[in-house]
């Protein structure tokens, strides 16, 4: 089969499209020959060698986590009537980038109403943006702020906030990013690549502060928008891209009432809270979620998709193509 490998740890030209054993499923785990592959910015710094407190990985390996495809063949345990069947899940560890990829069983079929590339994309940022809306306080009548609005999983935030009756300020960098962030529901928009940007935050609610943060950005980007937070509120800083994930002081947090969610926190909400991957797919097919792909690359330029993201040239999604 055709893989993405990261040879080494380093720049996206480390990333080669090679040939390597076909897959052979174990107990309780499911081959899917894969069509589309998910890819997130997380991904480029696994890349880089960073991130290794939060994930195990040592090249060579193949990339990508979430992924669509066809089931062709099961496990010794695993009932076969899934062979055949269109489905999203994630592979085992990493491994998604490749012709044929192993997952477990927690697989999520595609209805009639989504085609593929729709379900891939709203698959794996969807899971974590109804986790948020799920933990964060209710949104109606809230302002809400989403950094890196107009990410993948900063659109859906958008969607999901402007649903709930919230006021929400999106925060991007340029006007072509905003203009999208506007078609998918936001009411005030902020250039943060102007300098005392969250001033603009605190204007747009009356000095209030946003009662709610979906920090996506990360970095100083990430410490503003805590300082565009109301006393009380609530925030998810989960982003990284703009070089590591915000860095905000717990006492400060405290003596101000805010709620803070950072990514370790996440990773075990994850397991509490009551979403599911078919939960993202029946709210995909309702219309609630409708993901922005703005990118599809095939498997032989995933280095190109590494600089897209790195370059943060991608307004909304980009995907792997992986099938011919």
């Amino acid at each position: 089969m055709r893989a993405a490998v990261v040879t080494e740890f380093g720049g996206p030209d480390v990333i080669e499209t090679r040939e390597l054993p076909d897959p052979v499923p174990a107990a309780g785990q499911v081959l899917v020959e894969v069509g589309y592959a998910d890819v997130i910015f997380v991904e480029t710094a696994i890349r880089r060698g960073e991130h290794g407190k939060f994930f195990d990985v040592q090249p060579p390996y193949v990339p990508g986590g979430a992924l669509g495809g066809t089931v062709r063949a099961v496990g010794p345990d695993v009932p076969a009537d899934g062979i055949g069947k269109t489905v999203v899940g994630r592979a085992i560890g990493f491994g998604a980038q490749a012709e044929l990829a192993l997952t477990t069983t927690d697989l999520v079929e595609v209805p009639p109403e989504l085609d593929l590339q729709t379900a891939l994309a709203v698959y794996g940022d969807g899971f974590t943006a109804l986790m948020l809306e799920q933990l964060a306080p209710p949104m109606a009548g809230q302002d809400v702020l989403v950094t890196a609005s107009a990410g993948g999983m900063g659109l859906l935030l958008i969607q999901l906030a402007h649903q709930a009756g919230a006021q929400v300020i999106a925060a991007a960098r340029g006007d072509e990013k905003l203009e999208l962030s506007r078609t998918q529901g936001a009411d005030v928009l902020v250039d943060y690549s102007r300098p005392g940007w969250e001033k603009d935050v605190l204007e747009a609610t009356g000095n209030r502060g946003a009662g709610i943060v979906f920090d996506g950005a990360g970095g100083e980007l990430g410490a503003a928008a805590f300082r565009a937070a109301a006393d009380g509120g609530w925030m998810s800083a989960h982003g990284a891209p703009s070089g590591g994930f915000a860095a905000i002081d717990p006492d400060e947090a405290v003596r101000r009432g805010i709620t803070v969610k950072g990514i370790m926190d996440l990773r075990a909400d994850s397991t509490t809270t009551t979403v599911t991957g078919a939960d993202v797919i029946a709210r995909a097919a309702a219309g609630d979620l409708k993901p922005v792909v703005d990118q599809v690359y095939d498997l032989e330029h995933v280095a190109d998709a590494h600089r897209a993201l790195e370059g943060r040239t991608l307004r909304g999604k980009a995907l792997i193509r992986v099938s011919r």
